[in-house]
């Protein structure tokens, strides 16, 4: 999160008095932000991995993806994107004369942070002839170093729209890349990145649940690594498991991904069981803690105060939205 010191908006934001902000108890932080939304034309897009109450609050809930594609489209002037920085920063690459908003400016990513950009260069430098590949959970100095961005909704279709002899590196995140690589049989150099929820799935305890739940599907997206992703019935992206419970016609399900999305799987089907995969310790590691920076307060007090903003320098800006431009092109192509 280079293009913004959190230290210095965390001070800005204190001599403005809203980190000292307190809400009144009675206060309907529902009808409140439905208020604001009218009156500051504004939209709250929230990913999958956020609390239940953002979630019913939203305008739009989806995967990177399909955020990417609302905040492209969205007619709204202030966009407030409950989900971490990064996504914040793609809305605000795709919409850089609106307002961004991030109800918290410490709600980060594992998985970007694995990948300096500096590092990244030097990488990139070693494999000059490779075209860059990058998943858009990464920061956008590291899209501005990207040829393509993609999701993991359309990763696989964008590595099979290059000719067979293209280089390529993948990055960050080693687990999804190595899934591509099994999925497209491309030979791709992969960057060593990986999501700490993703990564701390218990093998052991997802066999024992198995042997509990004998009917259950287990399904897994595909930033965990190969163990899980082997014991997996279905293998998917964020919006791809959740049609995947829609559709199937199983009643229970044991579900390997950040336990956000299980609000939505039994929004859409309050008849069937969703377990959340469990981690390998005894911690609730399956939950994204810098998702759960946001909050319904935070939201609030967000959108009442315009604050905090995501800003970017305008260099950064038109360097990193051409590969995310270009995955929205391919994505558009391939009706996904």
């Amino acid at each position: 999160m280079a293009d913004i010191n959190i230290e210095e908006a965390k001070k800005n934001l204190e001599k403005k008095g809203f980190l000292d902000l307190e809400i009144d108890v009675n206060l309907d932080l529902f009808s409140e932000i439905e208020r604001l939304k009218i009156k500051k034309n504004a939209i709250v897009l929230a990913h999958y991995y956020q609390e239940p109450d953002i979630q019913d609050v939203a305008d739009f809930i989806g995967d990177s993806l399909a955020l990417a594609q609302k905040a492209q489209s969205t007619n709204a002037d202030i966009i407030v994107f409950a989900g971490v920085h990064f996504m914040a920063e793609t809305a605000k690459i795709l919409n850089p004369h609106k307002k961004v908003l991030l109800p918290d400016l410490k709600a980060g990513c594992s998985l970007a942070d694995s990948a300096p950009a500096g590092l990244f260069k030097k990488f990139k430098e070693k494999y000059h002839d490779h075209l860059v590949i990058t998943y858009i959970n990464c920061s956008a100095e590291i899209k501005a170093l990207s040829d393509i961005i993609c999701t993991s909704s359309n990763a696989e279709a964008i590595i099979n729209s290059l000719p067979k002899d293209q280089k390529i590196i993948f990055a960050p995140d080693k687990n999804l890349g190595a899934y591509l690589i099994k999925k497209t049989g491309r030979d791709m150099v992969l960057w060593n990145g990986s999501c700490m929820v993703h990564e701390i799935f218990s093998l052991e305890k997802i066999t024992k649940l198995k042997m509990r739940h004998p009917n259950a599907k287990v399904i897994a997206h595909p930033e965990c690594v190969e163990a899980i992703l082997k014991e997996a019935d279905f293998i998917g992206s964020t919006s791809g498991l959740l049609k995947y419970t829609v559709q199937n016609p199983a009643t229970e399900f044991i579900v390997a991904t950040e336990s956000g999305i299980l609000h939505q799987m039994q929004i859409k089907s309050p008849l069937k069981t969703f377990i959340p995969a469990p981690p390998n310790n005894s911690c609730a590691c399956n939950n994204c803690p810098y998702m759960k920076l946001n909050t319904l307060e935070k939201l609030y007090l967000c959108m009442e105060y315009e604050e905090p903003e995501i800003i970017m320098d305008e260099k950064l800006i038109q360097a990193s939205k051409k590969p995310i431009e270009r995955m929205l092109e391919i994505s558009k192509k391939f009706g996904l």
